[in-house]
């Protein structure tokens, strides 16, 4: 499903539920859900403070904990280097983390949900999620030194 399509169901289905639209809160939601990378919350806010400088952090938050109550995100916890957010794929795939920078990138790995699914089954686990994170250095921080 395409962004604009997944932004116009959840919408729907947040009017359907009564939950607040508010101007604030469709702008989080857009620069999540059409952000390229893995947000933190910090930079969702800065992202929309030009247009909406009244913004709490706050709001950033409560509307994050609403798009991952919908499903409509992936959290990825890192400790004390924070939470990050995956509104483009928000159904749990692996990343490889930079220990450096913390730049993260997406990776595909054909068979991963036929494994768990396997793994699950010979042990008798129902799983309800997994993560799968390789750590090392980008590229760009190889390069610096």
């Amino acid at each position: 499903m395409e962004n604009s399509d997944r932004l116009a169901a959840f919408l729907e289905r947040m009017k359907r539920k009564g939950k607040r639209l508010t101007p604030q809160r469709l702008a989080i939601v857009q620069a999540v859900l059409v952000h390229g990378g893995h947000p933190t919350v910090e930079q969702i806010h800065r992202q929309i403070l030009p247009a909406y400088p009244t913004t709490s952090l706050a709001t950033v938050y409560k509307t994050i904990s609403l798009l991952k109550e919908e499903g409509e995100i992936l959290e990825l916890e890192f400790g004390e280097r924070g939470n990050r957010y995956d509104g483009i794929r928000p159904k749990p795939h692996p990343h490889m983390v930079c220990t450096r920078c913390g730049t993260i990138l997406d990776l595909e790995l054909s068979g991963l949900e036929a494994d768990v699914a396997r793994l699950a089954r010979e042990v008798g686990f129902e799983v309800e999620s997994h993560r799968l994170d390789i750590f090392g250095i980008c590229p760009a921080c190889k390069q610096k030194g």
